[in-house]
């Protein structure tokens, strides 16, 4: 936990049959993990640290949630929340008192002792092998295998970094659940993360291109697609064109027309392209002024103050601001629609009810373009699950149940694995020519 109120050494608090461990990130009541919300625990943490005295409504919220507007909705929700993970109720307050219009105090014995866990590693996850191929256009496009067994493949999103997303705190259970049995095999977009960032044709034609090359590249025959937001019309685009390859095909908060394809107002417009100039105006700044925090806290909103300044972090690291607003322009104008109608795999879509990023109307209007594609509904706020919610363990299982039945699982050949660069690089326009010759019939 990196919050700056936090022990560098970790601290456990302990009150009646409960142990609040800052440095395992759990409560635990009888020596029992008891699930808590990333903010809830914030919470916790920060009114036991200071314990000793009255904490306002004003502190908590910027100490909590830093510079991000909150509605005292959400701080009243957070209070209830932590009340009843302690056992607490609003009407005893045994453990969390109330002080009216000002804020709140532990009033709970506490005994405070450092923490003598030995801090988990950070990943779990085996490495990952990094590799690059060259696309049709001379873009050097960077991949990575990681783990074991049958192949997953999942086409580049929203910005990404294959190298620091394996560590993050936002994407790093992701790796690790999806590796576990599977080789997953994830890629940076050109113009972002290890890819070629220097590249003239940044369309989605491209992208899809790029996906191509990869599978090319590897060797794969037949395999299942794993789309994430963005990533989600870059796989439908590959199986409508390619069905023989493609065995399953799971989306995950995703869609088929982008904010400017399906806008039909003046307002809807606006909203679209006023993201774009907030892109543009802040996004290299070093000071993260407000709208770097806001726009990074749409895909976590539950998220820890934590994963949002990495996440805000990330993304400019990851690519320039020109580059982060052209991708989002060729973002807002994809509609795949009529290519959807096409598809033939089994598909599993999923999507959060609350996401803001991508409205969840669109992920149910994408799993109905699709034949016979199966929609599930997480209950969840963020755009990006993280490991803590309820959503997760639900999204997990509704996934590997669904590749667990892949019948003819693909897996990376020896011979494939150990094809250089320049070979790939000099078989690619050949392998592009054949697919413009296959879509022109």
């Amino acid at each position: 936990m990196a919050l700056p109120f936090s022990a560098e050494d970790g601290t456990i608090y302990r009150f009646g049959d409960f142990e609040l461990d800052t440095r395992m990130h759990e409560l635990r009541r009888a020596g029992e993990r008891r699930h808590v919300e990333p903010q809830v625990f914030d919470v916790l943490n920060y009114l036991f640290a200071y314990r000793d005295r009255l904490v306002t409504k004003v502190e908590l919220l910027d100490k909590v949630w830093g510079h991000r507007y909150v509605a005292p909705t959400t701080l009243n929700s957070r209070i209830k929340h932590a009340r009843q993970a302690v056992g607490d109720d609003g009407g005893a307050q045994r453990v969390i008192r109330t002080v009216h219009g000002l804020g709140f105090r532990v009033v709970a014995e506490v005994e405070e002792r450092p923490s003598t866990a030995t801090q988990p590693p950070i990943s779990e996850t085996p490495d990952q092998r990094i590799q690059f191929c060259t696309a049709p256009d001379g873009v050097r496009i960077a991949f990575a295998p990681i783990g074991t067994g049958p192949v997953l493949l999942k086409p580049a999103d929203w910005v990404t970094h294959i190298e620091s997303d394996v560590d993050s705190p936002v994407w790093r259970h992701w790796v690790r659940e999806f590796s576990r049995d599977h080789t997953l095999i994830r890629i940076d977009r050109r113009g972002s993360g290890l890819s070629d960032r220097a590249v003239k044709d940044l369309s989605f034609e491209a992208w899809v291109s790029d996906l191509e090359t990869v599978v090319d590249t590897l060797g794969l025959e037949r395999f299942p697609l794993f789309g994430i937001c963005q990533g989600c019309a870059v796989a439908v685009a590959y199986a409508a064109r390619h069905p023989e390859r493609v065995t399953k095909l799971v989306l995950y908060a995703g869609f088929a027309q982008g904010r400017l394809a399906r806008a039909t107002t003046q307002s809807e417009i606006e909203e679209a392209t006023t993201v774009l100039r907030g892109i543009q105006l802040g996004w290299a700044r070093d000071d993260k002024p407000p709208f770097q925090l806001f726009f990074a806290e749409g895909f976590i909103p539950e998220g820890t103050l934590e994963q949002v300044r990495w996440f805000a972090d990330s993304q400019r690291a990851t690519t320039s601001a020109d580059l982060a607003a052209r991708m989002l322009s060729i973002s807002a104008r994809i509609d795949v629609t009529e290519l959807a109608t096409r598809v033939r795999a089994p598909t599993l879509v999923l999507h959060p009810k609350g996401d803001v990023i991508t409205n969840f109307e669109e992920g149910r209007k994408l799993a109905a373009l699709i034949p016979g594609a199966r929609f599930v509904p997480l209950e969840s706020r963020n755009h990006i699950l993280l490991e803590d919610e309820p959503a997760w363990p639900r999204f997990v299982d509704e996934m590997n149940r669904f590749l667990a039945d892949d019948t003819q699982p693909a897996r990376i050949s020896r011979q494939s694995a150990d094809t250089t660069l320049n070979a790939a690089a000099s078989s690619s326009p050949t392998r592009a020519a054949r697919r413009a010759r296959g879509r022109s019939r």
